[in-house]
């Protein structure tokens, strides 16, 4: 058995609708079919592909989550915590000046690097659950403002 690729990341979350409206309305993702779970939350697609599941955190009945991926849910933690181990998520972009407009325009703070040698062009921002979000511009996808 050899891994192929990445195929989706997870957000648990008590903050649902920012976190959908910040994936779909800022980064451009779609929301799409979801399998119906006794839990609330979104499957984030890029093109045909469902890459971010947004888990949500019902503090009247955390159950629904906990039977099935198992564990303990602390709805308050999630609130005031970020994700610990996991530290970001990254996606390959085009068209930064797009993303720059839209988190302005929405108040997100955001941080722009240069990767040294690379000719690859980085923003970094926080999700309204404290997750980091790296968007990566190669030269060829990177436009000035």
């Amino acid at each position: 058995m050899s891994l192929s690729t990445l195929d989706h990341c997870s957000i648990r979350t008590a903050k649902l609708p920012e976190t959908r409206n910040f994936y779909v309305d800022i980064l451009g993702m779609a929301d799409g079919a979801r399998p119906d779970f006794d839990f609330p939350g979104h499957w984030l697609y890029i093109g045909d592909r469902p890459v971010v599941h947004l888990i949500g955190i019902d503090t009247a009945a955390p159950e629904g989550l906990s039977d099935y991926l198992g564990g303990t849910v602390n709805p308050a933690a999630l609130e005031t915590t970020g994700t610990s181990a996991f530290d970001h998520v990254a996606f390959r972009a085009k068209d930064s000046s797009i993303l720059m407009k839209r988190l302005d325009d929405n108040g997100y703070t955001y941080r722009e690097r240069m990767v040294p040698d690379l000719e690859l062009f980085q923003i970094f921002v926080e999700d309204p659950n404290g997750v980091t979000v790296e968007l990566n511009y190669f030269a060829e996808e990177h436009k000035a403002a």
